[in-house]
């Protein structure tokens, strides 16, 4: 099955660059401000994740889109060698049985290696890891990333700090009541009220 992600392209990555370390609050999110962010995006609130990496990665902010119907997706990138991480969510469960048969992280077509490691799982081919968290899968992945340094993220995935989710999504559009407009008549079809004064 094949996964859209609705972002900008990889190319466009490196520019902006928001350091993933030292910038988060110690408290959580506030729910109902990360539901609000996250519909405004079409992005399911309890999708939205991030992770630390070691090796100066750091996410780049317009990499952060939708994945899949209403999953969330977000790249870091690392200011060492520019290699990326991958960090996607989608919904889904993982079991001995069904993690060969999930798309491979390379894409090939080639059931996975799956290896157990207490609540991730690690796949071979293209290697990533998987952490599952309330009827979502997150993936951690990226070419050319050390095992190790996926794992150290894979381990440090968590639900976005109110500092976090500032830097990680927009606030979500200002709602509230209709404008009322003066210049409609309290009664009949409501058809504008153009009449003038004497002299106008």
């Amino acid at each position: 099955m094949i996964r859209t992600v609705r972002a900008l392209p990889a190319l466009l990555l490196t520019p902006v660059l928001l350091a993933a370390c030292g910038t988060e609050d110690a408290g959580a999110a506030d729910p109902a401000e990360l539901k609000a962010r996250a519909e405004a995006l079409g992005i399911h609130p309890d999708a939205v994740y991030v992770t630390e990496a070691p090796g100066g990665y750091t996410l780049a902010q317009q990499s952060v889109g939708v994945y899949g119907g209403d999953g969330f997706s977000a790249t870091y990138v690392s200011r060492k060698n520019g290699s990326q991480l991958q960090l996607t969510v989608d919904r889904g469960t993982m079991t001995a049985e069904t993690c060969p048969t999930q798309p491979p992280a390379d894409d090939s077509g080639t059931p996975a290696d799956c290896t157990r490691e207490g609540d991730l799982w690690y796949r071979g081919g293209g290697g990533e890891y998987v952490v599952p968290k309330k009827g979502f899968l997150v993936r951690i992945g990226g070419e050319g990333v050390p095992r190790d340094v996926l794992r150290e993220a894979a381990e440090k995935v968590h639900q976005p700090s109110a500092g976090e989710l500032d830097t990680l999504l927009p606030p979500a559009p200002a709602g509230g009541e209709p404008v009322e407009r003066g210049d409609l008549p309290p009664e009949g079809d409501g058809a504008p009220d153009n009449n003038v004064d004497v002299g106008g």
